[in-house]
C-alpha cells in the first residue's frame, strides 16, 4: 500500500487545483486517473480549443490551461497515477483505501471526488457509414487544427462545442457547413450570433433543420448525404472530414456501488463539497447542489472548498481557512 493524506480521484481543472490547494496546506497527496495524461476532457477532447471564461484569460486554449494548473501544482511534488482507474473505495479505520484498475492499492485520510462527468464516449448519430469511416473522416473531437487544413468540412451539432469549433476552423478548413437538426441552437448567444454572421458573411454555412443520411467513401470520408428532417429533401456535399459533436454519453462507472449519495448520476455535496461519507469531499462537474452550473469557473472554486475541508479533515490540526497565497513566505513553499 502506498499513503498519502489525500487522494484526489480526477486529474481534470478541478481536480488539479484542488491539487494545488492540498499542497498548500502542506499535505501529501496524488492523483488517480483513467486517462493517459492530465486535463480531462481538456486534453482529451479538445485541447486546441479557446476557452473564453476563465477570470483573467480572455482567451485560453485549453491545453494552456491544463499546462498552467499542471506547472500550478508541480512545486508540491504531486504523486500521478495515469491510465488507471478508481475501482473501490472502502473505509478501513482511520484511512480510506482506494484500489484501481490496475491492481494497485492507495490509502489516504482523505479523499477528493473530482471526476468530471465520469467516463464518456461521444454520441453517435447512427447513420450508415459512420462507423466504418471512423478515424478514416469520421472525427468526434478536434485534437488539432492541422488535421482540418484545407479540408471541406461537415460539422454536426448545435451546442457550445459544434458551434466553437465551426468559428474556430475558419481560416484552416478550406470550406465549412454546420447542419442541426433543429433551427434553435443551444450553444452561448454570443457564439450564434458569431456564427450567424459568418454564415452571412459567406466564410461558412449553416443548415436546419438538417440531419446525416449516411456517410460515403473509398477508404476515405468523400461524401455525406443529409436530409432535411420536415420534408425529406436530401442534399450530397462533397466533403474530406465529418465532425460530429453531438454530445457525449456518461456514466459514473464504478463510483456509482461506491455509497454516496447521487442524484441523477451527480454526487450530492453541502456547501463544503462534503459527500455523504465523512471524510470524502468532491468537485467540479461530478457534483450537483442547488444552483450549481457545469462551469470550469465554478468547478476552480467548489476544489479550493474541497481541498481545504479535506485538508482540515486529514490534519485536524489545521483550519479550514487558509488565508491569501499571497502572505505565504516563499520559504514555506515545498522545494
Amino acid at each position: 500500500m502506498e499513503h498519502t493524506d489525500v487522494i484526489i480521484i480526477g486529474a481534470g481543472p478541478a481536480g488539479l487545483f484542488a491539487g494545488f490547494y492540498v499542497g498548500m496546506r502542506g499535505l501529501t497527496f496524488r492523483f488517480i486517473d483513467p486517462l493517459p495524461e492530465p486535463g480531462g476532457q481538456l486534453s482529451a477532447l479538445y485541447p486546441e480549443k479557446y476557452i473564453y471564461d476563465v477570470a483573467g484569460f480572455p482567451q485560453v486554449y485549453a491545453k494552456d490551461l491544463v499546462k498552467g494548473l499542471v506547472d500550478q501544482v508541480a512545486p508540491f511534488n504531486p504523486i500521478y497515477n495515469l491510465g488507471e482507474r478508481a475501482e473501490t473505495l472502502e473505509k478501513e479505520g482511520e484511512h480510506f483505501k482506494v484500489t484501481t484498475s490496475l491492481g494497485h492499492t492507495f490509502t489516504a485520510k482523505a479523499v477528493i471526488i473530482a471526476a468530471g462527468v465520469g467516463a464518456f464516449e461521444p454520441r453517435r448519430l447512427g447513420a450508415p457509414g459512420e462507423r466504418e469511416f471512423e478515424g478514416k473522416g469520421v472525427y468526434y473531437a478536434v485534437k488539432a487544427k492541422a488535421e482540418f487544413q484545407g479540408k471541406r468540412v461537415l460539422i454536426v451539432g448545435g451546442g457550445d462545442s459544434a458551434v466553437d469549433w465551426a468559428l474556430n476552423l475558419l481560416g484552416t478548413a478550406q470550406e465549412i457547413t454546420l447542419i442541426h437538426r433543429r433551427p434553435q441552437f443551444r450553444a452561448h448567444e454570443a457564439s450564434v450570433k458569431e456564427l450567424m454572421e459568418a454564415h452571412n458573411a459567406g466564410r461558412l454555412r449553416v443548415l436546419t433543420p438538417y440531419e446525416v443520411r449516411r456517410i460515403e467513401g473509398d477508404g476515405e470520408v468523400r461524401k455525406a448525404v443529409i436530409f432535411h428532417n420536415q420534408t425529406q429533401e436530401e442534399t450530397t456535399l462533397g466533403v474530406d472530414a465529418v465532425l460530429i459533436l453531438a454530445g457525449y454519453l456518461t456514466k459514473l462507472g464504478p463510483l456509482a456501488g461506491w455509497g454516496l449519495e447521487l442524484e441523477k448520476n451527480k454526487i450530492k455535496v453541502d456547501t463544503t463539497m462534503a459527500t455523504s461519507i465523512p471524510g470524502v469531499y468532491a468537485c467540479g462537474d461530478i457534483v450537483t447542489y442547488p444552483g450549481k452550473l457545469p462551469l470550469i469557473v465554478l468547478g476552480f472554486g467548489e476544489a479550493a472548498i474541497a481541498a481545504n475541508h479535506a485538508a482540515a479533515y486529514a490534519n485536524p490540526a489545521l483550519k479550514v481557512n487558509p488565508g491569501h497565497s499571497s502572505e505565504k513566505s516563499e520559504e514555506k513553499a515545498p522545494a
